[in-house]
């Protein structure tokens, strides 16, 4: 088995993150929660193969947890925020996955074909 080491997010694939944390915080100072998370899970899977960009989306989901009150997301983000990164510079990572707490660690889950496309465009 080839171990590949994931260090940097390419260019074209950082401003589709990007668009997608920005989308998030507009969002969630609008008060549009389920918009809010919807834009983390889209940044996690475009973000997750690489340790920076992954654990940072972990980090925003603790404290999205934190913000809407939900002590089962805040449990559930302390693992993935400690554990995500390494697995991203390793590249083992379950692909596809939103990231969230109602969603397995280790389950991989189908791209969105725009994500999917988004993805395959960048390299």
């Amino acid at each position: 088995m080839k171990v590949k080491f994931n260090t940097s997010i390419p260019t074209k694939l950082n401003i589709h993150y990007r668009k997608e944390l920005k989308a998030f915080d507009t969002n969630l100072k609008l008060g549009e929660l389920a918009s809010a998370w919807k834009h983390l899970e889209r940044a996690h899977i475009l973000g997750q193969p690489y340790p920076i960009e992954h654990t940072y989306v972990h980090w925003l989901m603790l404290k999205f947890g934190f913000h809407i009150k939900n002590g089962r997301e805040i449990l559930g983000q302390l693992p993935r925020l400690i554990f995500g990164g390494v697995k991203s510079f390793v590249g083992t990572i379950p692909v596809g996955n939103t990231g969230g707490a109602n969603i397995p660690p280790l389950k991989s889950l189908p791209i969105p074909e725009d994500l999917n496309k988004i993805i395959q465009d960048s390299y």
